[in-house]
C-alpha cells in the first residue's frame, strides 16, 4: 500500500513539474549519467542522461534523449532511410537505474558545476523540449544521438563556456576504429557496420566528435573546466552500479570470419576440381555473381537512396559489384561474349583497387570478408582462362 501510494506520489510531482514552473530549491544538483555497454548490438556503445535531483521537493527525475517507438507507421523502412525521428524521454531516477542494474551494467554519475541559475535553466530547457511538439529529432548516430544531445544541450545552458580539454594520452583515431573498440571485430555487427557504412567514417575525429560516444561524454566531461576559471565542470563523480564480468558467448563456428572462410574454401575446391576436369560449375558462378550483385544495388541504396551520411562512398562496392546482375544472363550461354571476358578482368582489378584503400587506409573492410575475396579473385582468374580457351 506503501509503495503504490510512493509511486502516485512521484508520478503527480513529475506531472505537476510538466504542467508549471517549478523552482529547485538551493539543495538541487544536477548530473550526467553515463551507462556503460550492454549485450547486444544496439546498446554496445551505451548511453548518457540528465538526472535532476532536489531532496527539498522530493524530486529525483532522468531526461534521456534517443528512444524510438518500433510500432511507428513504417519504422523499418524510415531507419533504412535514415529519416527515423527519435525523442527525449523522462523517468523516475530509481526505475531508471533498476532497469540497467537489471541488464548489469555500469552506472556512473558525475555530478556537474553549476549555478542556481543554470540549473534552473537547464531543468526549464527538458520541460521544454519533452513537450509532445518538441520531442522529437531527426536521428544521426554520430552527430545528433544520446551522448552529443547532453554535450549540446550543456553548451547551451552554459552558453559555451565549457573547455573540453582532451584526457591524458589521448590519440586521435578515425570514427570507425572508435566504433569498432566496442565490438568484437569477428562478429556480426561488426561486419555488418564495415559493409553497410562507407569511407566517410574512416576520417580521423577529433577530440570533441569523440564525444558522440557516451564513454567519451564521461572521459572529455571529467578533463573539463570553465573559460575563465579554473573551476572544473565535473564537482563529484560517483559509481551507482559496476557491471559484473559474466562469461563471453562467443561461438567462432558461427563467426563471419567462420563463415566466409567455409564458403571460401568451397568455392576454392570447386574451382580446383573445375580446373582438373577442364569444365566450369554453373550454378556457382550464377551464385557468386547474384550474390555480390545484389549486394552491390543494396550499398548502392544506403549510398544514394538514404539520407544516412555515413553510408556515403562506399567502397565495398568494389567487390560487390552492383553490374554483375546485369551480366548474370552471359553465365547460362554456351558461349560468352568477347567483352565478358574483359568485364572478368574489369573484375579483378576492381579487387585489387579493393586492396589498395585497404592498405592506404582509405577505407577498413570487414576481417571477415577476407577468406571470401580470397576466393572470389581466384575464381574470376580460373573463368578468364576458361573462356580464353574457348576462343
Amino acid at each position: 500500500m506503501q509503495k503504490n501510494l510512493l509511486l502516485i506520489v512521484c508520478l503527480l510531482s513529475v506531472f505537476f513539474l510538466k504542467a508549471q514552473p517549478f523552482v529547485l530549491s538551493q539543495d538541487a544538483e544536477i548530473s550526467v549519467l553515463t551507462i556503460g555497454p550492454g549485450s547486444s548490438l544496439n546498446d554496445a556503445f551505451g548511453h548518457n542522461a540528465f538526472r535532476i535531483k532536489d531532496s527539498s521537493n522530493n524530486l529525483d527525475i532522468v531526461f534521456d534523449y534517443g528512444r524510438y517507438d518500433f510500432d511507428a507507421p513504417n519504422f523499418y523502412l524510415n531507419f533504412a532511410q535514415g529519416k527515423l525521428n527519435y525523442s527525449i524521454g523522462d523517468s523516475r531516477f530509481y526505475d531508471f537505474l533498476k532497469f540497467y542494474i537489471w541488464q548489469n551494467r555500469t552506472v556512473k554519475e558525475q555530478v556537474l558545476n553549476l549555478t542556481q541559475t543554470e540549473k534552473q535553466r537547464l531543468l526549464s530547457y527538458l520541460l521544454n523540449t519533452i513537450k509532445p511538439e518538441n520531442k522529437e529529432y531527426l536521428y544521426d548516430f554520430f552527430y545528433d544521438n544520446c551522448a552529443t544531445k547532453i554535450r549540446d544541450v550543456l553548451e547551451i545552458i552554459k552558453k559555451n563556456e565549457i573547455q573540453f580539454n582532451e584526457p591524458q594520452g589521448f590519440k586521435q583515431e578515425t570514427f570507425r576504429t572508435l566504433i569498432q573498440d566496442n565490438l568484437n571485430r569477428n562478429s556480426w555487427g561488426s561486419f555488418g557496420i564495415d559493409l553497410a557504412l562507407g569511407s566517410v567514417i574512416d576520417k580521423k575525429a577529433t577530440g570533441y566528435e569523440f564525444m558522440f560516444l557516451p564513454k567519451f561524454i564521461f572521459e572529455f566531461f571529467g578533463n573539463a573546466t570553465l573559460l575563465n576559471s579554473d573551476k572544473k565542470l565535473v564537482k563529484q563523480t560517483n559509481i551507482l552500479n559496476k557491471k559484473t564480468k559474466t562469461p563471453e558467448d562467443n561461438l567462432f563456428i558461427t563467426s563471419p570470419l567462420a563463415v566466409f572462410g567455409i564458403i571460401g574454401l568451397m568455392v576454392l575446391f570447386i574451382t580446383f576440381k573445375d580446373f582438373k576436369n577442364q569444365r566450369r560449375t554453373h550454378w556457382l558462378d550464377v551464385s557468386l555473381f547474384g550474390l555480390t550483385g545484389i549486394i552491390g544495388i543494396l550499398i548502392l541504396l544506403l549510398w544514394f537512396a538514404t539520407d544516412h551520411k555515413s553510408t556515403h562512398q562506399n567502397y565495398n562496392l568494389l567487390w560487390a559489384c552492383a553490374l554483375n546482375l546485369l551480366v548474370i544472363y552471359q553465365l547460362f550461354r554456351k558461349k560468352v561474349s568477347a567483352w565478358f571476358v574483359r568485364y572478368l578482368k574489369f573484375l579483378v582489378i576492381l579487387l585489387c583497387l579493393m586492396l589498395l584503400h585497404w592498405i592506404l587506409g582509405v577505407q577498413v573492410f570487414a576481417i571477415g570478408l577476407i577468406p571470401f575475396l580470397v576466393a572470389l579473385i581466384i575464381r574470376y582468374l580460373y573463368l578468364i582462362h576458361f573462356f580464353k580457351k574457348v576462343y
